[in-house]
């Protein structure tokens, strides 16, 4: 046996070692943290940040934003799914009635790599290049892991495919950051504009109340969901 089939045998046996451990209430946890739309107040919440210390000019932040989940998100689901076929859990036929699948949603038919690891780790790390502040981006980090994991709960990705989504995100993340500190300038005057002070300026420019602001929103979120999957069991 090859080396790449010894690290997919790997990958489906820690699958089916995580994919096990289920409950009423982590069902409905991991199930409702994965829907787009309960993650809108915190997407809001980062557009008032922006526009709030930068005015009009902030939306300029949520264009590069914006631009970097369409390219993490076209990368991953129109090159790397269609380039690799490599099925998920849900539809391999070895694994697909072994795996625990919530609601019947088994996803589209290829998982390498994974959507959501791929946006929420590249959006992650342009955040926490742009406010540079320990305990956010410890936050926004695990928010990113556990959005990834939850797709795995699901049984709609391997583990292999959060890892290459989460390192595909992660290197277009700091893709999107070095072009938007090389034409920020343009747009935006923030207080250092020399080589070596324009990425701390830029997180100068934006004051820690508006990062709590979104670190808030995330805590928020999550005892939100938290109490509704108690709630609705």
């Amino acid at each position: 046996m090859g080396i790449i089939e010894q690290l997919s045998e790997l990958d489906k046996q820690l699958l089916l070692c995580l994919n096990s451990y289920h409950n009423p209430v982590w069902d409905n946890f991991f199930w409702i943290i994965t829907q787009t739309v309960i993650w809108i107040p915190l997407y809001l919440t980062i557009a008032y940040v922006f526009i709030k210390n930068h005015s009009l000019r902030g939306i300029w932040f949520l264009i590069f934003m914006g631009l970097l989940i369409l390219l993490c998100d076209q990368i991953s689901s129109g090159f790397f799914k269609p380039f690799f076929e490599r099925f998920r859990p849900s539809h391999d036929p070895v694994l697909r009635d072994a795996v625990h699948i919530l609601n019947n949603k088994r996803g589209g038919l290829y998982g390498f790599v994974s959507s959501h690891a791929t946006n929420t780790f590249g959006l992650a790390l342009f955040m926490s290049m742009v406010f540079r502040n320990r305990w956010f981006n410890i936050l926004i980090f695990s928010w990113a892991a556990l959005l990834s994991y939850s797709r795995i709960y699901l049984g709609l990705h391997y583990p292999g495919d959060i890892i290459g989504g989460a390192l595909l995100g992660l290197l277009l993340g700091r893709l999107a950051y070095g072009l938007f500190i090389h034409f920020l300038p343009r747009f935006i005057f923030i207080s250092h504009h020399n080589t070596r002070t324009l990425k701390k300026g830029l997180a100068d420019s934006i004051s820690i109340h508006s990062v709590n602001l979104i670190s808030y929103a995330i805590i928020l979120t999550f005892v939100i969901i938290f109490i509704s999957s108690e709630v609705i069991q």
